[in-house]
């Protein structure tokens, strides 16, 4: 019979390979949405993705894109199996962390010891090894952690780090009287180091670990020693966070500056001292403990120097960023840009335990630390990062309650009874601390894990055991495959096992709570959430559900406890025990499957090609950030697809070093036709224009008005108080821009049934809004191109975007062209912006648009997953529409079958555009379907609304708003088609339903 140790590794890497195999089955095979596009493309090409970075994981994504042997469309699929593999990596070494813990309660011996050499019996090994499959299956497939495993992102790994650190400091733990055993420490030290290139998550582990320390070297522990060991982690992390990672590069920041600035050195030397100098006090350092035998100062500069190896990682970052590739964001070339994204400077900061609270009005500005870029052979000030100021009053302690956007306090209002103009108490801080960032953002995501999910739906809610009926549920919950309920049956094991641990072996159950509470309660207090996320979180908590896990685990020794009455011997107890156990894990990978199962699915990456090919060659494409952007990246970057296309990203267009990357050549696209010289989109130049009428300016030409900027003209300058700033304006919000006719028509851009619609002059209204840079960007390009390059909007881009230049839209697409051309129907107050191009709008969604998979009723769509379905039937029924309205009532059927052969009800639920096809099908014969689709969702919508009236309707704004649109759309379906008894009936619902959004 095997020994233990031989079965201990035996069935751990049973359980990995269960767990490998179900990832791989289960694996996107292609780049997920969000950031997965771009940390694919990065990988690829070791690129730099947004900041901070994860350095780590684009080396090892760069290491497995190589077996793609040229085949880019793999590339993809061997990144995510980068976080496949990492998954289940993690899970192997937490069946042998729970092993350890397990090993040390069946044999009765708690605490902090050395139990290598006793041999457990065949029944309890058989517990042992059961209560280590238990617990990791149950993590394994679970509702967070098998997202993440699937597709190619950071936070696998991330918790394969965090495993990997739990493990080593157990086994550490059974070699702490060796000589050598430091070495166990020292390795820990590198895995972190190698984890700040990878999420920042799993140094919150460092606490847990610093309590197995501490136990294992005092036998007889202190509540005072308890406390400093806290107060100690706690300071190594912080020391880690703000001293390490930051903190070193801008000290060798401020020596590069001084030398260069004030000794007038060469660029680079600062940085060349800095280095030296700390080399040298490291050797200092290392000398002292030679000299004086000191073991803990030795082993200390030791995790510091293996910390600082695991954090060179980050190298490729200013390295890849002096090569100037295609992505490369925020420009960290030098050491000071490399600091800025290195503290993620760009996206603002949140007050964590002092601070404003949501109605304080700012007092002052004042310059607060200064932003280098390098000129001639001095570095300069390029800006001063303001720092509001507020009077000591409008602060708290610990404020929650801390933004003023406008979104932000509606959605306060959901959770605490505020007033806009009156300070919050700090009850009503705390309440929505405890409500929605602890109750709502983390206990539900915990709970969606070990209980059960109501849908993929945002802000959906638990699936506790009683609630198995579907009764009175809208269809979009009842049958969403997320819908899953574990009955709580995990979530009661892990309770058994934190029991049956905090009685048997106190310690130990500490150290797995702390890790529990510092990876999932302390992050929630860290992250300071505002009221509305544009996604669910719940990644984000993966550690504190691991840390559940080991109890899960332990649960089954707890209930072979309780079955030591019944059943007397070991071995059939342990099986028992380990068979009832084993539910948890088999029901949450049954109930799990259909939602995390995307092998089939392609939606993200075929959205990102179908928007490239609404282009025209050599075009100009600005999109939003994210889910927009993101898959585009990845389609030229990594599999070469329409690198002509430029893709513009409108939020970046805000910053100076992307204006500057856009001036660049990018594959096949030349740079952007942008003639403002560097000096007038520089970061704290031009960021906004505010509108300052000038009653002697009645309009503008749009070309003088781009010299004048430029030129920085007193004619656009204006002063805000004495003292303060003085800004570039606009003194007109009419706009014009003069239009070579003849060029145009000669380049045969304008189609010709629009020749007649070409006009001599553009002209619109830019509001009074503030044009922000991005705006001028935009407006440079238009005055500068003169029509030699297409340029485009995704349709997905918000309409403030488009500068109310929509009457010269062209659809062609998933895009909107700007054309000298205007469209003689275009209706302000419409909800359909461009002209539709009928023919060769035609040619692209009907024959060159991939929609691969969406008629697969098999494959899930999540609910983000959907929006970009229902973007396609938008712009098919405009395009059947118009051909219907030109009398081709074969093209707008066929048109008409094509969107629902490729999309049907069954695999992508009707949306509120569907209605948008009943008047085209009544006219091409098709009186039944219509009826049908009618029928169908405004059952869908009364449904859906009666269930949320009853419910937190508040959580639920935008599934009320989507069902309201859908029953206003099918009123003026069955309104144009004279259908009174359908419009009827949607009216009525809407005049029932819809005052109680107002209310």
């Amino acid at each position: 019979m095997r020994n233990y140790k031989s079965l201990n590794n035996l069935v751990g890497w049973l359980v990995f390979a269960i767990a490998t195999v179900t990832y791989l089955l289960t694996l996107e095979p292609t780049a997920s949405f969000w950031d997965c596009g771009e940390f694919i493309a990065c990988s690829y090409k070791l690129l730099v993705p947004h900041p901070p970075g994860a350095p780590t994981f684009l080396l090892l994504g760069r290491i497995f894109s190589l077996f793609s042997f040229g085949d880019v469309t793999k590339v993809s699929v061997l990144v995510n199996t980068l976080s496949a593999l990492s998954s289940s990596f993690t899970v192997l070494f937490l069946f042998w962390s729970i092993t350890m813990l397990a090993k040390k309660l069946v044999l009765n011996r708690p605490g902090m010891h050395d139990d290598r050499g006793l041999e457990p019996t065949f029944g309890q090994t058989l517990l042992v090894l059961g209560a280590g499959a238990v617990g990791a299956l149950a993590y394994a497939f679970s509702d967070s952690f098998w997202f993440n495993a699937v597709e190619g992102e950071v936070y696998a790994m991330s918790s394969l780090c965090t495993a990997v650190v739990v493990w080593i400091m157990l086994k550490w733990d059974n070699r702490a009287d060796e000589a050598d055993s430091d070495k166990w420490l020292i390795l820990i030290a590198y895995v972190i180091g190698l984890s700040i290139g990878v999420h920042l998550l799993n140094l919150l582990a460092v606490p847990a670990l610093g309590f197995i320390y501490y136990y294992r070297r005092h036998a007889n522990p202190t509540l005072l020693g308890g406390i400093i060991t806290l107060v100690v982690s706690s300071v190594i992390v912080g020391l880690i966070l703000a001293g390490i990672i930051p903190g070193l590069p801008s000290l060798a920041g401020w020596f590069e500056v001084f030398f260069v600035n004030s000794i007038g050195l060469p660029f680079n030397s600062g940085l060349i001292f800095f280095l030296l100098l700390f080399i040298g006090l490291l050797w200092f350092g290392f000398r002292y403990s030679f000299r004086t035998g000191n073991r803990l100062v030795n082993t200390a500069m030791l995790c510091l120097v293996f910390i600082l190896i695991g954090y060179t990682s980050y190298l490729i970052v200013p390295i890849r960023s002096s090569y100037h590739p295609t992505i490369n964001e925020n420009d960290p070339e030098d050491i000071l840009s490399f600091v800025s994204y290195l503290k993620r400077e760009q996206y603002g900061d949140r007050p964590l335990l002092y601070g404003p609270q949501f109605n304080a009005q700012p007092i002052d500005q004042v310059e607060g630390a200064p932003r280098y870029v390098r000129k001639g052979d001095k570095y300069v000030v390029a800006e001063r990062r303001l720092e509001t100021i507020y009077r000591d009053e409008d602060k708290m302690l610990i404020p929650r309650l801390y933004s003023s956007q406008p979104d932000h306090i509606y959605n306060y209002k959901k959770w605490v009874d505020i007033q806009e103009g009156v300070k919050p108490t700090m009850g009503q801080n705390l309440a929505f601390l405890f409500r929605y960032q602890i109750g709502h953002m983390y206990w539900r995501y915990f709970l969606w894990n070990y209980v059960g999910r109501e849908s993929d739906i945002q802000q959906a809610g638990v699936v506790w055991p009683w609630d198995a009926s579907k009764n009175g549920l809208p269809e979009r919950v009842a049958d969403s495959k997320a819908r899953n309920n574990f009955f709580a049956i995990p979530l009661i094991l892990g309770l058994i096992g934190l029991f049956f641990h905090v009685r048997r072996d106190g310690r130990n159950a500490f150290i797995v709570g702390l890790l529990f509470l510092f990876t999932g309660i302390a992050i929630v207090f860290y992250l300071n959430q505002p009221p509305i996320e544009p996604r669910e979180r719940d990644y984000t908590f993966a550690g504190s559900t691991f840390a559940f896990a080991i109890w899960i685990g332990l649960g089954v020794i707890g209930l072979a406890e309780m079955l030591r009455a019944v059943i007397k011997s070991d071995t059939t107890r342990a099986g028992v025990a380990t068979v009832l156990a084993l539910l948890a894990p088999g029901l949450m990978a049954a109930q799990g499957w259909n939602d995390h199962d995307r092998s089939d699915r392609y939606i993200s990456v075929d959205s990102a090609k179908n928007l490239l090919n609404s282009c025209a060659p050599n075009a100009i494409l600005f999109t939003n950030g994210d889910n927009d952007t993101f898959p585009l990246w990845y389609a030229q970057e990594v599999e070469g697809f329409r690198t002509d296309v430029r893709v513009a990203v409108l939020s970046y267009l805000n910053t100076d070093w992307y204006i500057e990357q856009m001036k660049r050549r990018s594959y096949a696209s030349q740079p952007l036709p942008i003639s403002m010289k560097s000096e007038s989109y520089t970061q704290g130049t031009n960021d906004y224009l505010p509108y300052a009428a000038n009653p002697a300016v009645s309009e503008v030409n749009l070309q003088e008005f781009i010299q004048l900027v430029d030129q920085k003209s007193p004619l656009l300058q204006v002063s805000y108080g004495e003292g303060g700033p003085t800004l570039t304006s606009f003194p007109t919000n009419k706009f014009f821009l003069n239009v070579d006719t003849a060029a145009v028509a000669s380049t045969g851009i304008i189609p010709k049934d629009r020749r007649k619609q070409l006009v001599t002059r553009m002209e619109w209204d830019m509001g009074k809004r503030a044009i922000e840079k991005k705006n001028l960007v935009i407006l440079d390009m238009l005055a500068t191109n003169n029509w030699k390059r297409p340029i485009y909007f995704s349709s997905t881009v918000f309409a403030a975007d488009f500068m109310n230049l929509m009457p010269y839209f062209q659809l062609e697409g998933m895009a909107y062209r700007i054309l000298p051309a205007k469209d003689p129907n275009y209706d302000p107050k419409g909800q359909d912006d461009g002209f539709v191009e009928k023919d060769l709008m035609f040619e692209n969604l009907m024959k060159k648009f991939a929609y691969r998979s969406l008629d697969n009723p098999k494959v899930y769509y999540d609910e983000n997953s959907l929006r970009f379905p229902s973007n396609y039937r938008d712009k098919l029924a405009r395009l059947a529409q118009s051909y219907l309205v030109a009398g081709d009532k074969a093209k707008a059927k066929e048109i008409v079958d094509k969107s629902f052969a490729v999309m049907p009800d069954k695999s992508i639920p009707y949306d509120y555009y569907v209605p948008q096809f009943v008047p085209i099908m009544v006219a091409v014969g098709e009186q039944q379907q219509a009826n049908q689709i009618m029928d169908l969702m405004t059952s869908r919508a009364q449904q859906a609304l009666a269930y949320y009236s009853t419910h937190n309707s508040s959580l639920f704004d935008s599934e009320i708003t989507m069902n309201l649109i859908t029953l206003q759309n099918v009123y003026r379906a069955a309104d144009q088609i004279k259908d009174q008894q359908r419009a009827s009936k949607a009216v009525e619902l809407l005049n029932q339903y819809y005052p109680r959004q107002q209310q």
